[in-house]
Parts: structure tokens; sequence; C-alpha cells
């Protein structure tokens, strides 16, 4: 594919996204939606793949729906209220219209199409597949939070938190791993969508913030699977710590900023009296901080066997420079602005 198409496809994500935010009619988010879709589509199969081509069909099979239902919802919303609007929504279609961008989120139950679309695609495009593409239905979710139903989404928010930690547990291919990763992390996002929904934005990004590091690394490194990890050091000593720091910080291990999201979701369900959900999604994030740590525990405390007598290769890649030094920074050391956070939301 030429760089030329490359960069129309790229500039139709940024538009798709754009027209969604600024976006007050159903009519201008669905079609935002349909240019998300369908401009990432082909950046699927830029690899000439037919696994990459099958993720590809995967994803347009379930979107597709999705978007049929979504459009459907506005339809019959905008005939029982007369009104277009994003946030006039009918209360008879609060679960359908949850079920169509529980959808694009990833969120369970209609969470099966991200791990097989994450796995066969590259690294570069799952990054955008995780981040980018949630922006769009993570900022409608955020305009009709004061019409929705809640007991829908907190249930599909506390199974997703679930079924992403243990989800985690013996994965050996890291796409897949870190297609259950952005499962549970949605779920935490969206707990917070009747209780605070700035929280959640800010949970939002405090992910795509963490979890750009990760992706990056893998790519950066050619690593696909858990048995590759013993390897990295050998490339890089300075870079293997950052990526293992980077990982717990993913996993919500303090003092990392991975834990700011979790440490606010559950003082926030507390004080809504949600202590018996608070426990529940603390628990599934022991699970998720076990597999976090299995990773590390590959990446920085086991060696492949050679015959050398030198652990490390006598010419590394200067895989981390000033372009990317931030992103692992700000993915380990924000924790001490916390309280500012506290105090300004």
């Amino acid at each position: 594919m030429s760089t030329y198409t490359v960069t129309m496809f790229v500039m139709s994500l940024i538009i798709g996204t754009t027209v969604v935010v600024s976006a007050d009619h159903w009519i201008y988010a669905w079609v935002g939606l349909e240019i998300n879709t369908l401009a990432i589509v082909p950046l699927m199969m830029m690899r000439p793949h037919h696994r990459s081509v099958e993720a590809a069909i995967k994803y347009f099979l379930t979107q597709a729906p999705a978007s049929a239902l979504l459009l459907m919802s506005a339809l019959i919303s905008a005939y029982a209220t007369g009104q277009w609007d994003i946030k006039s929504l009918s209360p008879l279609m609060t679960i359908p219209m949850s079920i169509a961008i529980g959808t694009k989120l990833g969120l369970v139950p209609t969470h099966f199409w991200m791990p097989d679309v994450l796995q066969g695609i590259p690294m570069k495009i799952g990054l955008t597949l995780a981040t980018w593409q949630k922006i769009a239905p993570m900022i409608l979710l955020y305009q009709i939070s004061e019409r929705i139903d809640i007991l829908p989404l907190m249930i599909m928010a506390t199974l997703s938190v679930v079924v992403g930690g243990w989800g985690c547990l013996g994965q050996t291919q890291l796409r897949k791993f870190l297609a259950f990763s952005s499962i549970a992390h949605m779920g935490w996002m969206v707990m917070m969508i009747k209780y605070s929904p700035n929280l959640m934005l800010f949970i939002f990004f405090a992910y795509i913030l963490v979890t750009m590091p990760v992706f990056w690394s893998f790519k950066e490194l050619s690593t696909t699977s858990t048995g590759q990890l013993p390897y990295i050091y050998m490339k890089s000593p300075v870079f293997t710590l950052a990526n293992t720091l980077t990982i717990l910080s993913l996993g919500g291990l303090p003092p990392f900023t991975g834990f700011l999201p979790k440490l606010f979701v559950t003082l926030e369900l507390i004080n809504q009296g949600a202590t018996t959900l608070a426990a529940i999604v603390m628990l599934a994030a022991l699970l998720s901080l076990y597999a976090y740590t299995r990773l590390t525990y590959f990446a920085a405390m086991l060696t492949p066997p050679n015959d050398l007598k030198s652990n490390v290769m006598w010419r590394m890649s200067p895989f981390i420079n000033l372009k990317t030094a931030p992103f692992f920074i700000m993915a380990l050391l924000l924790l001490p602005i916390s309280p500012a956070i506290v105090l300004f939301s």
C-alpha cells in the first residue's frame, strides 16, 4: 500500500472521529462512526497476509450489525421523541444503544471479536484499534450518560473487568493479551458512566497514555509471544527495564500511573455505596495484575539459553530515544499529580 493511500485512510480516521466528537445529531454521529470503520479496514490489510484479511472481515462483520443497531435505535428514538439530538435519547432505546456502543468498545458479552481481530493485524494498527477507535463511541456514551439505563451498562462493565482479567491468564500471544487488557480497561471506564462521566474520560485518556508505550515496545522488538520476551534483554537492557515497568503500570501496580484509574474508580464506588461491586472489581484487578506480573517475569527474570560469554548483544539498537522517552515517563510517573486531579475534578 502506497504512502499516499495510507495517508488518505489515516486522515479519514481523524475526520471520522472529529465528526463524532463535534456532532449533536444522530445521523452525523453515525456517519462519523462509519467513516472510522471503513477507513481502518483497509489499514488492517496493509500486510498481505491471510490472517490480516481474516481479521479485517471479522471486524467488518461485527461492526456492521452494531452500526445498524445504533442507527435503528436513533431512528426509533427520533420517532418517539421528535428530536434528533443525541442527548434526547428515548428511554425505550437505552438498552439497544448500550449494546451497539458496547460492541464498538468491545465490552462483554459483545467482546468476542476483539482478541481474534487484534491477533491478526500489525501492532501499530492494533494500537489504533485499541485506542483511537474507542474515542468516538466513548464520546457518544459520555453524551447520553444522563439518559441511559445504568443497570445493563454496569453488568456489561463488571463482566468486562472479570472476563478481561480472566482472559489474560495463560495467554501466550501478546496481541491477544493486550486485547483482553483493553476489554478489562473498558469495563473500568464504563463503570463510571453514571457516577462520574468526567472521571470516565480521565480514565480513558490515562489508559491511552499507558498502553501506547507497551504496544510501541512490542512493535519495535518484533515480539509477538511470551516465549520471545526473555530475548529483549539481549537487545537493550535499559529498554527491558522501561518495558517491564510500563507493563506493571498497565496492570495497575502502585506507585505507577496505571494505579490512578483503579484507585479513583474504587473510591468512587465506595462513595456511592457500591461496596460489593468495588470488592468484585478489585478481586478481578488482582487477576490482571498476576497476568502482568507474569509477563514482567518472562521479560526481566528469564534469560534464553546461549553459549556466549555475555548475555548482552555487543551492538544494541537505541530503541529508547528522545521522541519516545516522554511516553515512558508519563506512563510511569504521573501518580504524584493525583491530589491535583482529585481537587480539580
